[in-house]
This record gives structure tokens, sequence and C-alpha cells, in this order.
């Protein structure tokens, strides 16, 4: 043994390193999530307190009260990353793509990636999303969790456009269309009752969104260009 090596002394409790503490942090929420996921799922959100969540998780109420401030953020949190992916794939397009087809581009990735187990790949994340709709606390939520994702889109596309977002409303405009197509796209999804249809339904959107929208009712979008105007507002 190296005279640097020192052996604890018995009875000496062990120190835990910033490391250990931070992954037993999130062992414990992801713990809490998990069974708020699952406990709103097969009872239904009225019929689930905090007190069954921490108790399903073999913590008490103050340990829940640390990581959620509510039932409904604990039964939602595991769509949190989501955004947190989206984001990180609009990061690493290429600096020359103009911003909604950036944002486009990244919500597709996503949905491509199995890795990442995007919502109509992982279980059960169709049926959350169906009673979210159907309960206003638990969509009020949802919609929190969307905003902060969103608050970081809008920071990406600013550094990319090279702008301040508070005298630059691009960036901005950019991500409430593109999240606004993401959301619509979402919300056809759970009322069509077709889990596997999201990624279509997503680009229906974006599609929607890109041309649809910029052709006067009654016109056929893929003969007639857009304006340059209208070029100039999707870019």
């Amino acid at each position: 043994m190296s005279p640097e090596e020192k052996i604890p002394e018995r009875g000496t409790p062990e120190r835990k390193t910033p490391e250990r503490r931070s992954r037993k942090a999130r062992r414990t929420r992801d713990t809490l999530a998990q069974a708020a996921f699952e406990l709103v799922l097969d009872r239904g959100l009225r019929n689930v307190t905090v007190e069954e969540i921490a108790e399903a998780a073999d913590v008490d109420r103050r340990t829940f009260s640390r990581y959620f401030a509510s039932k409904e953020a604990a039964a939602l949190d595991s769509l949190r990353g989501d955004g947190d992916r989206i984001n990180e794939a609009l990061r690493s397009r290429p600096a020359g793509e103009p911003p909604l087809l950036a944002y486009r581009r990244a919500v597709l990735a996503w949905l491509a990636d199995p890795e990442a187990e995007p919502w109509h790949r992982r279980p059960r994340i169709f049926d959350l999303l169906v009673v979210a709709e159907e309960e206003p606390a638990l969509y009020a939520a949802f919609h929190h969790i969307r905003v902060d994702a969103q608050e970081d889109s809008v920071a990406i596309l600013a550094d990319r456009l090279g702008v301040d977002p508070r005298h630059d409303i691009r960036p901005a405009v950019t991500v409430a269309a593109g999240a606004g197509a993401l959301l619509a796209a979402q919300a056809a999804w759970v009322r069509g009752g077709r889990p596997d249809a999201l990624p279509a339904l997503v680009t229906e959107a974006f599609d929607a969104l890109a041309a649809d929208l910029l052709t006067a009712p009654g016109r056929d979008s893929t003969t007639e260009q857009p304006t340059a105007e209208a070029e100039e507002a999707t870019s």
C-alpha cells in the first residue's frame, strides 16, 4: 500500500460526496415521479393524494415537497426531459438553417430517436396525455413544463441569430409557431386514439404552418409559390 492510501478508521462513517448525494436525489425524484405516474393512471388524478404517492415511494410527505410542488407536477415529470431533448437537437442544427426549419427538424429528430423514447414509443405516455386533456389541473402543469422548454428554445434561437430576444421578436415568434404546431399535433394525436400516429401528425402540422396557412383558401398550395413576404416570415 502506498503512503498516500489511508485505511478509514473502524466505525468512522463514510462521507458522502456531492456526486453521490446528487445520484441519491435523482433516484428519489425518479421514484416519486414513477409512483405518481402509475397511481394517477391507475386510479385517476382526483383519487390520488400526495401522501399516497410518498408512501408508494417509501418516503414521507416532507420529502415529496422537497422535489415537487404538486401531485400533477410529479405525475408529469417524465415529460420534462423531452423539452430538453428537443432543445439539444435544436442546438446541433446547422448554423445556416432557417430558424423555423431548424425547430421542425429538431422535433422530428427527437421523434425518430428510439433511445430518446419519444411519446409514441414510451409506455403509457399516450394514456397520460389523454388524462391531461381531461383534467384542467394536470393540463395546467403540463403547460408550465412546455413554457420552461420554450424559454430555452427562444434563447437557443436568439444565440443562433446573434440577437437579444428582449429586443428582437423573431426567436419568440419562431418558437411560438413551432411549439404551437407540436401542441396541435399532440392534441390531434390524443383525440384521434392512434398511439402510433404522432410523427405523421407533427409533420402535417408543420407542413400546414409552412405552406397551407400562407395560401389563400381554395387555392392549391403545391402549385402556388409563396410571396417573398411569406418566405421571409417562415425563414
